[in-house]
């Protein structure tokens, strides 16, 4: 036998075990990456959201964009320079820029609100709770409220007129997780984040449920080769998030889970077939604009796409 060839065999059978090994360790591997780096540098004293900040650069910025490159589902997903300026807008605007300012708003009046009317909604969080027990409740009650606004948004047609922003695109990747209208945005942080502002849940808790949230989203969307076994049937993530982007309806008005997946398996929209991979993503209208400012008009636009 050719001792060129054997050495050949044997760097190919290494090089496809260690991708099968980061198949099933990068999605936990990178999410601890970024959480001891946020418990690092708060134990050094940096202020927590900057802590959580420097986390989900590094970890969820960082590392997803890494992977994406060295290990893609698929290649054709790879992202254009025309792709990444858009969803870039996208998302320095929608989530970034607009839940800081919808917070500022909000929480202002609210406080005024509850000043004078003497109300003490803080006494309504178990602040006393460990903090993973309080990032706990806030998942599963965040979820629970994104969970029925998710799956409203994709039955009633004035609600998916707006939804269907982030529907429209052909591709995943961890970027176009920001790919969403103001309105449909703004919509889900009234369910999953300013709820708990409101609450006056500590900034610690905060901090860290900004850290899991930001990541796990990132990997939502992510164009990642990753496995997740059995945690398919409690985290909502890229196996089953595929599926919701589906252009058949029959496959994507399901998986419409945040952070986990529970609320689908018990109202009946769980779906990941074992025999089959998610082919066409997008709308039915493959014609649908894909610029921001086309964007952010297509709502306003009868019939543009139907609600799927």
């Amino acid at each position: 036998m050719d001792i060129s060839n054997l050495k050949m065999e044997k760097k190919s059978l290494v090089n496809v075990r260690f991708r099968d090994i980061l198949i099933w360790t990068v999605y936990p591997g990178v999410m601890s990456i970024g959480l001891i780096i946020y418990y690092g540098l708060k134990s050094y004293g940096i202020n927590v959201f900057l802590s959580s900040y420097v986390a989900t650069i590094i970890a969820g910025v960082g590392l997803i964009t890494f992977f994406e490159l060295v290990l893609p589902y698929r290649k054709e997903w790879l992202p254009s320079k025309s792709d990444v300026g858009t969803d870039f807008i996208f998302m320095m605007l929608v989530q970034v820029l607009l839940p800081y300012l919808l917070s500022i708003f909000s929480v202002s009046w609210l406080f005024d609100f509850i000043n004078n009317n003497n109300l003490n909604l803080s006494d309504l969080w178990p602040h006393n709770y460990p903090i993973w027990i309080q990032i706990l409740i806030m998942i599963l009650s965040g979820d629970f409220l994104r969970y029925w606004l998710h799956r409203a948004a994709h039955t009633w047609n004035l609600l998916w007129r707006f939804h269907a922003v982030h529907h429209s695109v052909h591709k995943l990747y961890w970027l176009n997780l920001g790919r969403f209208h103001p309105l449909d945005r703004s919509l889900q942080l009234l369910c999953d984040s300013l709820p708990f502002i409101f609450l006056s849940v500590s900034k610690e808790v905060l901090a860290l449920y900004s850290v899991i949230y930001s990541i796990k989203g990132f990997f939502q969307h992510c164009n990642i080769d990753v496995k997740l076994g059995w945690f398919n049937y409690i985290i909502s993530g890229p196996e089953l998030h595929r599926w919701h982007h589906s252009t058949n309806i029959n496959e994507s008005n399901n998986n419409y889970g945040n952070h986990v997946i529970i609320w689908d398996i018990l109202f009946g929209t769980y779906f990941l077939p074992n025999d089959k991979n998610v082919s066409e993503l997008g709308l039915l209208n493959r014609n649908y604009p894909m610029s921001f400012l086309k964007q952010m008009q297509a709502p306003f636009i009868k019939g543009i796409d139907i609600a799927h």
